[in-house]
């Protein structure tokens, strides 16, 4: 497993980034069986591991903690927050009020005393982003947090949170973690341009586009059923013509690995890894049989043949579904932002 330089810090990452998603009520309810999976993970070489609050509502985050007892100082460990957790209007969002107090949750849950990179999961429009950074800030001040990241944040708020951080002396992002694949390759037109030119590290997440690179999209087969595919239905919508083509670009990738000698999983997670804007993939399996199935990418470098014909079927900066691009419009962009009758 080769390791990379996370943006500036100096932090030493594994190509491979274990994400803990699936880990917990939304994936493999099997606490022992999910751990396990982790030191399969870490025995491999990964050293980078990544969860959120938000997964299985913490008992993704108290699954890694129970896997790194005895094992923490081996592992370069993240994890996020923004999203709802439990009930109350103020236990969610990018407010100092909330981030002081899930920073606390997420210590406790994961048995730690301090987060090596603290995430915001997604945008919060609600409240500025010097309040966001101030309470970040103070938190890395103390000890509690080491870096902070941004996920799935457009090109146009990662450059309004670097600006802050200069002007306001705040702690600045020093990663972003969004969705690519090749299937969504949306992030390639202005994302990573801006994160390579503020020195960022890019952490993508889904690689495999939610399964759709897993090998079972493909003509003939009769398409597989996830829970991920009930808690996100219009990612996966066959009455969706965005759905369709992606399908259909996906059984054409399938053959492109067939014909390259490769398992799609590995072209998938190598393709990303390809990009010299890209840190670390992070992968999410579920099984110890996924896992295993993943491992191997990092030894698959995509030829140049092979990437060209990668573009002829996905051309460059496509991403052929809005809900691939794992977050809400600015609301700006509803029907009343537009000025346009309700």
């Amino acid at each position: 497993m080769q390791m990379r330089t996370l943006g500036t810090t100096g932090i030493q990452v594994s190509e491979l980034c274990l994400g803990a998603m699936m880990f917990g009520a939304w994936g493999n309810p099997d606490h022992d069986d999910s751990v396990a999976i982790v030191h399969r993970a870490l025995d491999a070489g990964i050293n980078f591991v990544d969860t959120a609050d938000v997964y299985s509502q913490g008992e993704s985050e108290e699954i890694v903690g129970k896997a790194l007892l005895g094992r923490r100082d081996e592992v370069v460990l993240a994890t996020k927050v923004h999203n709802q957790m439990g009930e109350g209007v103020n236990r969610s969002g990018n407010s100092r009020r909330w981030i002081v107090r899930a920073v606390e949750d997420s210590l406790r849950r994961l048995q730690t005393d301090h987060i090596d990179l603290y995430q915001i999961h997604r945008p919060d429009y609600t409240t500025a982003i010097d309040e966001t950074l101030g309470a970040l800030t103070d938190l890395v001040r103390a000890g509690k947090v080491l870096a902070i990241g941004s996920s799935t944040f457009p090109a146009s708020l990662v450059v309004e949170s670097q600006w802050v951080a200069e002007e306001r002396g705040r702690e600045r992002f020093v990663t972003e973690q969004p969705p690519y694949s090749m299937l969504v390759r949306g992030i390639e037109e202005e994302l990573l341009p801006v994160t390579q030119q503020f020195g960022m590290g890019t952490l993508v997440w889904s690689p495999l586009a939610g399964g759709w690179l897993s090998g079972k999209y493909r003509k003939g087969a009769d398409h597989p059923t996830s829970s991920r595919s009930q808690r996100m239905p219009a990612r996966y919508d066959m009455s969706d013509p965005a759905n369709q083509r992606k399908f259909e670009a996906a059984d054409a990738l399938g053959a492109l690995a067939d014909e390259a000698g490769v398992s799609l999983v590995h072209l998938a997670i190598a393709f990303t890894l390809r990009h010299p804007g890209v840190t670390s993939a992070i992968i999410g399996p579920r099984t110890m049989e996924q896992l295993e199935s993943q491992l191997g990418a990092v030894d698959y470098t995509v030829p140049e043949d092979v990437l060209d014909r990668i573009d002829e079927i996905v051309p460059p900066g496509t991403t052929f579904s809005a809900a691939d691009g794992g977050r809400r419009p600015h609301p700006g962009f509803e029907k009343a932002g537009r000025r346009r009758p309700a």
